[in-house]
């Protein structure tokens, strides 16, 4: 049974860890409810929520998309071989370590500072299995034995957006290389009208894989905001029935396109390739006000 809120509380006395890494200023805030809680921002951009007490609970709202994936790759609590693509906090990462004890994961995060700043201040269980190595997201990849994760996870972002090299249809043929078969690769990803890197996004997917589904808030489905959207890919059925179900019960519900209407919200985008490839546009300045 969870303590009650008001003993949860941390003391004001708990400071803000504030360090400059690779990728710009990193903040560690503490959560005033949780009392081991601690939010990472990079250049005031809310990056990752850790509960060191509760690795289970996920607070934003793309990670606990990402988690109902992690939840239904596998039977609940069957240890599964991971691979993260950017790693922040680790929360997805301990995530998997705390649902499904005895899973190997490997993490691919370039800042390397942030990998020192996170081990030593939100450190990992020392009984998970997880390997963090600091290299880009790519050439990480490339050194995943071929079929070896049960799951690819890509939640990349430099300067708030996504690095161009990781967009394209060579980035996901190596994506499929590491994964085994029936293995599933999903993707945060982050767009506003018109939605077009999105769009081309699900286009890229389709060109690779055999089922695709797409995780968000309807608003942002039609373009009314920026937000986030989760990509789920795989050369098998996926469990769209489940999936809807735990979106649609989440504090913020979300709804998934599959199939003919994934297809009509793609509106005729083609696959981008390495050679036309961009980064995924800026959010706007309001957007972490």
């Amino acid at each position: 049974m969870s303590k009650p809120r008001k003993a949860r509380r941390r003391s004001a006395a708990v400071d803000a860890v504030v360090e400059r890494v690779d990728g710009g200023l990193a903040e560690l805030i503490p959560d005033p409810d949780r009392a081991r809680g601690w939010t990472l921002l990079i250049d005031g951009a809310p990056q990752s929520h850790v509960d060191l007490d509760d690795p289970a609970y996920l607070s934003f709202e793309y990670q606990r998309r990402l988690g109902h994936v992690i939840d239904l790759v596998a039977p609940p609590g069957k240890p599964v071989q991971a691979v993260h693509l950017g790693g922040g906090a680790l929360t997805l990462a301990r995530y998997v370590a705390a649902t499904r004890p005895r899973s190997t994961q490997q993490v691919v995060e370039r800042d390397g500072a942030l990998v020192q700043l996170v081990r030593r201040e939100l450190p990992l269980d020392p009984n998970a299995r997880i390997r963090v190595r600091s290299a880009d997201a790519r050439d990480g990849l490339a050194k995943v034995p071929d079929g070896w994760a049960d799951l690819v996870i890509a939640d990349v972002f430099s300067g708030a957006r996504t690095p161009a090299h990781l967009t394209s249809t060579e980035f996901l043929d190596d994506v499929r290389r590491a994964l085994r078969p029936g293995g599933v690769y999903t993707a945060n990803l982050a767009d506003g009208p018109p939605l077009a890197h999105l769009r081309g996004q699900i286009a890229t997917a389709a060109a690779r894989f055999a089922e695709c589904a797409l995780v968000a808030d309807p608003t942002v489905l039609r373009g009314k905001r920026f937000g986030n959207a989760v990509l789920v890919a795989a050369d098998r059925p996926l469990p769209v029935a489940e999936l809807t179900r735990l979106a649609a019960s989440d504090p913020h519900p979300g709804r998934v396109e599959h199939g003919r209407s994934l297809t009509d919200f793609t509106g005729g985008a083609v696959a981008v390739t390495d050679a036309a490839a961009v980064a995924s546009p800026a959010p706007p300045a309001a957007v972490f006000r």
